[in-house]
């Protein structure tokens, strides 16, 4: 497929349903029965049955065969389906290929799904196998690897503690403003707080990590053409890209460059826009470092300065780049793998702009006039990067 062919995908196809379900603690739920209720009620959003879903993407750390197993439990028989796991990047990356899917014409109706009891079972599950050069240290993975490249950041830029706890106090300051958000009725978070808040892995504090939650989610995604004949306002595919440069952290070829730098670059290419476009900016915060980094590499700002960017509240409500409205994995909900939950909210703040009803915030916690979303995915640690471009209809 040629550079044409492949921006031949912007604006051809576009999300029509959306809903998440479980998010916090689901007991007695099973990680299949939360991504099955949340299909239902996507397609329920979108306003299509479930005898006309003929495409199934799924991912979960529960199931080997999670498309397979889900196309099961839901009755249907897909004519494509992909299971892909590439860490909690996967359902940005069965974006692309539903696209590729839906605009090819194999399919009509595209489901995309993840669901999580990690929760309520007591603890995350992995079907990862260990890591030959790094498991004999007993790294308490995946923590040390986002240490690691904390460390590293902070020698190169002399960025601090204080300068990551910026980063959650302002998701913190989100999480306020949605009554969806895990810790909405927690209060605010101070620097202080962050800094003395429990070490886990140095310079990793407890509030530097993301949140622990049940939750699945999914979207339905068609083709253009039908999307504007759906239940709700369609939110158009722009661009998308994916790129992974390593598995193991100890083969990353640069601990405070990653591969989002490649993706982002295509994403916003095929889009036709550029970063500072955006009106919302969804990242994948599974820890405090990942915001930095992906801010730098998406190309909000030059590698080493976003420790300056995030100063001052300016990634939070009260500030000029609006990063992760909904809270984000540190918290609104991290069921695991999060990659679905910032593509909800990117898609979320856009369909509220366009008058749709999709939920309560308290002001300030929906952006005005939002037309276009960036939606980052990380998988593994640092490692698969998948970012998508989201629009109205005007952008196309």
């Amino acid at each position: 497929m040629t550079k044409n062919d492949i921006n031949k995908l912007r604006g051809k196809t576009a999300v029509v349903g959306l809903a998440e379900s479980g998010c916090g603690i689901a007991a007695g739920w099973s990680a299949m029965e939360i991504m099955a209720n949340s299909v239902h009620d996507a397609l329920d959003d979108a306003g299509i049955k479930l005898s006309e879903v003929d495409g199934v993407f799924a991912a979960t750390a529960f199931h080997s065969m999670a498309a397979m197993s889900l196309s099961e439990y839901l009755g249907i028989k897909p004519k494509f389906a992909d299971g892909s796991q590439i860490g909690g990047s996967s359902f940005l990356s069965h974006i692309l290929t539903a696209a590729m899917a839906l605009d090819a014409g194999l399919i009509n109706v595209a489901v995309i799904a993840y669901g999580s009891n990690q929760k309520s079972i007591g603890g995350f599950k992995t079907i990862s196998e260990a890591m030959p050069y790094e498991a004999q240290y007993d790294p308490r993975m995946p923590v040390t690897a986002y240490a690691l490249a904390a460390k590293r950041y902070m020698y190169e830029f002399g960025a601090t503690r204080e300068d990551l706890a910026n980063i959650a106090v302002s998701a913190r300051d989100w999480a306020l403003l949605n009554p969806r958000a895990y810790t909405h009725n927690d209060g605010p978070l101070t620097v202080n707080d962050v800094l003395s808040a429990r070490p886990i892995v140095d310079p990793l504090g407890k509030l530097d990590c993301c949140l622990v939650t049940d939750g699945g989610a999914a979207i339905v995604m068609t083709r253009a053409d039908r999307a504007k004949d759906t239940k709700n306002t369609p939110i158009y595919m722009l661009g998308a890209a994916m790129e992974h440069h390593h598995r193991m952290v100890s083969e990353m070829p640069d601990l405070v460059r990653t591969s989002a730098i490649d993706s982002g670059r295509r994403a916003f290419e095929m889009s036709g826009y550029l970063p500072g476009d955006m009106d919302t900016v969804q990242l994948y915060d599974a820890f405090t470092i990942n915001t930095l980094l992906f801010l730098e590499d998406l190309g909000f700002c030059k590698k080493g300065e976003a420790r300056d960017l995030v100063k001052n509240n300016n990634i939070g409500p009260s500030g000029k780049l609006r990063v992760n409205t909904n809270g984000g994995g540190l918290s609104c909900v991290h069921p695991g793998m999060y990659g679905l939950f910032v593509t909800l909210e990117a898609l979320r703040q856009l369909r509220n702009s366009s008058g749709d009803n999709v939920g309560t915030r308290l002001d300030g916690g929906w952006i005005d006039n939002a037309k276009l979303s960036v939606a980052h995915g990380n998988g593994g640690v640092l490692s698969s990067q998948v970012t998508n471009i989201w629009g109205t209809a005007e952008t196309i």
